[in-house]
């Protein structure tokens, strides 16, 4: 089977890189130290990079067409698989290798780690099962006959990568140019912590509470109709408190600028709609709105955003400025390995 490829390596078909990234920020973790200076290689490894960053708007399988060279990824448990081959070199190869790296990374290194990683190439010694990995599938005589390339070949037929367009690539560019200094490392759709039953159970708590107060709502506005003495004021607080207590479920749910004021703000509606219901509820009813409120602000505040490693801003926006993205990452290596 491998021999049926011998003809693409002849046309000097080839892996030219490849790393390894968390998929939450685009933290790099590892990646195959590279000298080439060629330009368009250089182009596209910082297409690769903003790539990076936004893997999880993306299929877990994709491919981008940059020109003479070709990037492809993977993603899978929250990393992501990345690398820059020709154009010329066979799809079916270019995933079996990054599946290669997937399945020998998962086994390396545990989730936890992983999670926890601070700084960029954390995981430099992977380094050196990314270059063996590299030079086997460069040279088809060293490939062993382990790799299936027959059930590679029609899982991509089943479940093709997704192509991504001019489009998707300039998108990804106009945002790392002039949207990401705007929010400073924290990006509009950020990813928040995952839920915990406490949380599941607030919001629960708080649906509930929604849910009373458009009930009582309804029946103060069919009572104004048949009286119209009753107070309509009662109608817009039974609304409002709907409103903030909903509200403060998709503040839990989703991440939103000024999170944990806006949150407070909702629960001060809260208690400000009860005091006004104080002779429609009796104390039981106010305190019960009123905890549910505190409750569900509190698990807002401990759902954080999945926050990036401290300097990993700065270290990329220093690549950006230097316009060298290798210079940085065998700098950032050199560094880690000094450690």
């Amino acid at each position: 089977m491998v021999s049926g490829w011998k003809g693409f390596y002849c046309k000097m078909s080839m892996v030219l890189f490849a790393s390894v990234v968390r998929v939450r920020d685009g933290l790099p973790l590892s990646a195959s130290t590279d000298y080439e200076q060629d330009k368009g290689l250089q182009e596209t490894k910082k297409h690769l990079k903003g790539l990076s960053k936004k893997l999880s708007q993306f299929p877990d399988r994709c491919s981008l067409k940059t020109g003479q060279y070709n990037v492809n990824f993977t993603s899978s448990l929250g990393v992501g698989y990345m690398m820059v081959c020709t154009e010329n070199y066979p799809n079916v190869l270019a995933f079996c290798f990054l599946d290669e790296l997937q399945r020998e990374f998962l086994v390396t290194y545990d989730s936890k780690r992983i999670t926890g990683a601070i700084r960029p190439y954390s995981f430099i010694e992977f380094d050196t099962f990314i270059q063996k990995t590299k030079q086997r599938y460069n040279s088809p005589r060293s490939l062993s006959t382990k790799i299936n390339l027959a059930d590679m070949q029609t899982e991509i037929k089943l479940r093709p990568p997704y192509q991504l367009s001019p489009e998707d690539l300039s998108s990804i560019n106009g945002f790392s140019h002039s949207t990401a200094p705007k929010y400073k490392g924290i990006a509009p759709n950020q990813m928040l912590d995952p839920v915990t039953l406490p949380g599941i159970v607030a919001c629960v708590l708080s649906i509930l509470c929604g849910a009373l107060n458009l009930l009582r709502g309804v029946h103060a506005i069919e009572s104004i109709m048949q009286n119209e003495d009753e107070d309509f004021n009662y109608v817009i607080a039974f609304f409002l408190g709907t409103a903030a207590c909903l509200y403060q479920c998709y503040l839990f749910a989703y991440f939103a600028v000024w999170r944990n004021i806006k949150s407070f703000l909702a629960f001060s509606l809260i208690c400000l709609s009860n005091m006004y219901l104080y002779e429609l509820r009796n104390t039981w009813q106010i305190l019960f709105h009123v905890t549910v409120g505190a409750f569900i602000t509190l698990q807002i505040h401990l759902r954080q955003p999945q926050g990036k490693a401290p300097d990993y801003n700065f270290l990329g926006t220093q690549a950006e400025l230097n316009g060298n993205d290798d210079g940085d990452a065998l700098t950032a290596k050199s560094s880690t390995l000094g450690r």
